[in-house]
């Protein structure tokens, strides 16, 4: 009797130990693969929140805009990351263009405007920001110089070798920049500018916020970039920079993200965008400057909005369609 008892007793142990094993590898801890275009200090300001609020851990990669839409082409076949997270918009219309991005209308996306997302819901916007000028207060002041506001101001022979961006095929911050010349000035008289502009070109970047920090440690004079990246990497760290907004106008960025069409983790990506849309995450933005597309959203003092600038009229989904001819239009041109 005894002996059935002991028997009895290790049979029960048996199956609650493998029920347990069982159950373990049935619930894995939730993991999230994000590649993303933002800066990664900003990044993991939205990423870290967001395992806090959900209990899934995102692992992560950071790379430009164009540098990201490279990887997803790369990667079509056996995709790595379930989300892409930030950029311009033109970047993403480029991708569902290829057929790398998968339709998703997040929860709470009820505020989102047409003209701030894919008709089918292939990305969707969640911040806005305008182009403009960081330039070095120390630089000016020494040499007795006006700080650039419009496009035209630098083309001036003073600032020959004083100038930095990114390449416009890795950043979308410099494509941007591109697109808003060519937008702004016609297909031919933009590109005479783009080749102009380039004699007076320090060195191009990889990365579009890189002048920012670039212009306020003086190995240039000035930085194109986004307005909060002049803000967030420039003017509140505290380094002798000036924002200025160029008057003919500006193009801008409706910043983007996409589930990625086969992704490891679809459910977990869908959970990241929705989370997005939310008052707690677009509040974060603040630390960053960038302007919120959620209207009950804060919005950080000093940040550029839409009605402090002149904006022009700025076709994102030609740009996107564009974007390879473009590209190779620059190339060609500046031979860079």
């Amino acid at each position: 009797m005894n002996r059935q008892l002991v028997r009895a007793f290790l049979i029960c142990v048996c199956v609650i130990l493998t029920c347990s094993v069982l159950g373990a590898s049935a619930s894995p801890s939730k993991t999230l693969h994000i590649l993303t275009a933002l800066d990664p200090n900003e990044a993991k300001i939205y990423i870290e929140a967001f395992e806090n609020a959900t209990g899934i851990k995102v692992v992560w990669v950071r790379m430009s805009a164009g540098e990201c839409l490279a990887r997803l082409k790369a990667e079509a076949r056996n995709p790595q990351f379930s989300v892409w997270l930030g950029g311009p918009s033109p970047e993403y219309i480029a991708a569902t263009k290829e057929g790398l991005l998968e339709p998703y209308q997040p929860k709470g996306s009820e505020f989102i405007l047409p003209e701030h997302r894919d008709k089918d819901w292939h990305w969707v916007g969640f911040y806005f920001g305008a182009i403009g000028f960081a330039s070095n207060t120390e630089w000016f002041e020494k040499n007795n110089l006006e700080y650039p506001t419009s496009w035209q101001d630098l083309l001036k022979p003073e600032f020959k070798g004083q100038i930095s961006f990114a390449y416009p095929y890795t950043s979308g911050t410099a494509y941007t920049i591109l697109a808003t010349i060519v937008q702004l000035m016609g297909e031919e008289e933009g590109f005479k500018y783009m080749v102009e502009l380039d004699k007076n070109v320090h060195h191009y970047n990889t990365s579009g916020s890189a002048c920012v920090t670039q212009a306020g440690l003086g190995e240039v004079a000035i930085g194109i970039a986004f307005s909060h990246d002049v803000m967030a990497k420039g003017i509140s760290k505290g380094y002798p920079v000036v924002l200025t907004m160029p008057s003919e106008g500006t193009g801008y960025e409706i910043g983007a993200m996409a589930l990625v069409k086969g992704g490891p983790e679809p459910e977990e990506g869908k959970a990241f965008i929705d989370w997005c849309m939310t008052t707690e995450c677009q509040d974060l933005f603040q630390e960053w400057f960038r302007i919120p597309l959620n209207p009950d959203a804060k919005v950080a003092e000093g940040a550029v909005t839409r009605d402090e600038v002149n904006l022009i009229d700025y076709d994102d989904v030609w740009a996107g369609e564009n974007q390879e001819r473009l590209l190779e239009k620059w190339r060609d041109l500046t031979n860079k």
